[in-house]
C-alpha cells in the first residue's frame, strides 16, 4: 500500500459529508451500527453473482463502497484478488471479520471514494455495487475522475445501480441519459452496455428494485 496508509495517516481526516449524508443527517457508518443496513442480504447481489458467473473480473479488483464486503468476499472466493473500499468503518469491521471466518484474503481499507488516487495502485477492474446512485450530479463528475484515476487503460467499470425504470424504483433513481452523460466521451470512459438488472434490499420484496447494469471502458 502506499504511504498514505501508515500507522500515524486518517485517510478519512476532513472528508466532507456526502449529499446523502447531508440528507439523512448521519454519517455512512450509522447505517451499520444497529444491524445490516438496508442494503445489506448478508449475501453478495445476485446481479453480482451473475456478473462474476461470466468470468470478468480479471486481475487486480477494486470494490468502491464495499460495504461489508459480500461482493468483494464472492469474488475472493472465486480466486480474484480484491481490495475493497469504503468510509464505514463498522461495515469494514465487519468485511474483516468475515474474511478471516471464511479464510478468504481480501484487503478492506478506510478510504473515501473521491480519493481514490490516494491507494497508490491501478485496478484492470473496479466493481461499484450501488455507490455511484448515492451521489448527487454535482457529485458524479469528481467520483467518475477518481475512479478513472485508479482504473488501468482498457480496464472494466462495471456499475450497478438503481433504474428509473417501472414503478418499483429505489430512493435515488438514476436516468439511463444520466449513466450515458457522466461516461460520456469527454470523460475518458466508453460506455459498452447498459442492461437492465435488479437490486435486492431488505426491504423490497424478493423481486427487489429496478437497477442498471453498466459496462464501462477506461480509454
Amino acid at each position: 500500500m502506499s504511504e498514505h496508509f501508515g500507522e500515524t495517516s486518517d485517510p478519512l481526516r476532513g472528508r466532507a459529508p456526502t449529499s446523502h449524508e447531508r440528507e439523512s443527517g448521519e454519517p455512512w457508518d450509522a447505517s451499520y451500527r444497529d444491524g445490516p443496513a438496508p442494503w445489506e442480504l448478508g449475501e453478495p447481489q445476485p446481479a453480482i453473482v451473475r456478473l462474476a458467473s461470466r468470468g470478468v473480473f480479471a486481475g487486480t479488483v477494486l470494490d468502491a463502497g464495499c460495504g461489508s464486503g459480500d461482493n468483494a468476499l464472492h469474488l475472493a472466493s472465486l480466486g480474484a484478488t480484491v481490495i475493497g473500499v469504503d468510509v464505514a468503518a463498522t461495515a469494514l469491521a465487519s468485511a474483516r471479520s468475515k474474511a478471516r471466518a471464511r479464510g478468504l484474503s481480501a484487503e478492506f481499507v478506510a478510504l473515501d471514494a473521491f480519493e481514490l488516487a490516494r491507494l497508490g495502485r491501478s485496478f484492470a477492474t473496479v466493481l461499484d455495487c450501488g455507490l455511484f446512485h448515492t451521489f448527487d450530479a454535482n457529485e458524479r463528475s469528481r467520483y467518475v475522475a477518481s475512479v478513472g484515476s485508479v482504473t488501468e487503460a482498457g480496464g472494466t467499470l462495471y456499475v450497478l445501480c438503481f433504474g428509473d425504470d417501472g414503478s418499483d424504483i429505489g430512493p435515488h433513481p438514476v436516468r439511463e441519459d444520466e449513466l450515458r452523460m457522466s461516461f460520456g466521451p469527454s470523460t475518458g470512459w466508453t460506455i459498452v452496455t447498459i442492461e437492465r438488472e435488479r437490486i435486492l434490499t431488505r426491504f423490497h420484496g424478493e423481486r427487489g428494485v429496478s437497477a442498471w447494469l453498466a459496462t464501462i471502458v477506461r480509454r
